[in-house]
């Protein structure tokens, strides 16, 4: 099959090349500089340089490459720092879920593109009620916190773009919380260096549901996707999903840290707000049951606990 990707250099992108290539998909992949393609080329991956956000930029590169799959793998999260801004640091990514998606859509219909994946997220958006685990099922957010509200957004408009695409096979993969190499969550990573020098703690009794996903369980469901499975939205998670009580002392113990201090969360939202005290006291998890049952897809790493102490 031949496999257009945009997002191709980023922390999944990198695992997910190669891998499509290993599996025998002729791939062809957007980069926005000279010296990225010929990174590329020099590993045997076919590139073409062009802007995202430039809609007939991206259009000819598409329909130029004429594929038979589209994958979205872009985002522009390696400035995200705060839960208290974090729209302002979502602002791009934002964008490439919407603006870039609705291109992607179009340019696939005007190359004859059948199967189309893009990256979502399963975790904070969903709704903060019922049971701690969710499913594709159940709702998002209503009334997310203030800061969170156009991320939210520009999710909930990316995946009914996916839903209503009925003349393509058009996927929303709902990847939780990543960590591995080229993530915050990885050996020097922002967050791991956070949590080693004890400045993450657990706010209130630490009750948030957090869902991760291993950057190369995250290829792995993406190349299942292209061949497998029916249209829709799919949570891609590992099998534990946890609270931030369980999975942070874990996480210190595993990266040389001392077990993370806990704060009360009027002084909390001080520092992180309201969406910073909602990720670590209300969030739910997702159920990864759909993603197994229906594109065949088992996590490398079925949970963080042999994640953050091998994956890293």
């Amino acid at each position: 099959m031949k496999v257009f990707v945009i997002g191709g250099t980023g922390a999944i992108g990198r695992i997910l090349l190669p891998e499509l290539s290993r599996s025998g998909h002729d791939v062809v992949a957007l980069v926005r500089s000279r010296g990225k393609a010929l990174d590329l080329e020099s590993r045997g991956i076919e590139a073409v340089v062009g802007n995202p956000l430039d809609p007939d930029e991206l259009t000819t590169a598409v329909v130029g490459a004429a594929p038979e799959a589209i994958v979205h793998e872009l985002t522009a999260l390696d400035g995200v720092t705060s839960f208290k801004h974090l729209d302002d640091d979502f602002e791009l990514t934002n964008r490439f879920r919407t603006v870039v998606t609705d291109t992607l859509l179009a340019a696939a219909r005007r190359s004859g593109a059948r199967r189309f994946i893009v990256q979502s997220f399963c975790g904070w958006p969903y709704a903060r009620e019922g049971g701690p685990v969710k499913s594709e099922s159940d709702a998002l957010d209503r009334n997310p916190p203030a800061a969170f509200r156009k991320t939210l957004a520009a999710i909930r408009y990316q995946e009914e773009a996916v839903k209503s695409a009925h003349d393509l096979e058009a996927f929303a993969l709902r990847y939780g919380v990543l960590y591995g190499p080229g993530t915050s969550i990885a050996r020097g990573g922002e967050i791991v260096e956070t949590v080693r020098r004890r400045r993450l703690p657990i706010v209130g009794g630490g009750t948030g549901v957090w869902s991760f996903t291993h950057i190369r369980d995250a290829a792995g469901a993406t190349l299942r996707a292209l061949t497998e499975g029916t249209p829709g939205i799919y949570n891609v998670v590992d099998d534990e999903p946890a609270p931030v009580s369980s999975w942070l002392p874990v996480l210190a113990q595993a990266v040389g840290g001392k077990p993370p201090r806990t704060a009360p969360v009027w002084l909390a939202r001080l520092a992180i707000g309201e969406g910073g005290v909602s990720m670590m006291t209300r969030i739910r998890g997702g159920s990864n049951a759909r993603a197994k049952r229906e594109i065949g897809w088992q996590p490398i790493y079925p949970s963080w606990r042999q994640g953050f102490t091998a994956g890293l």
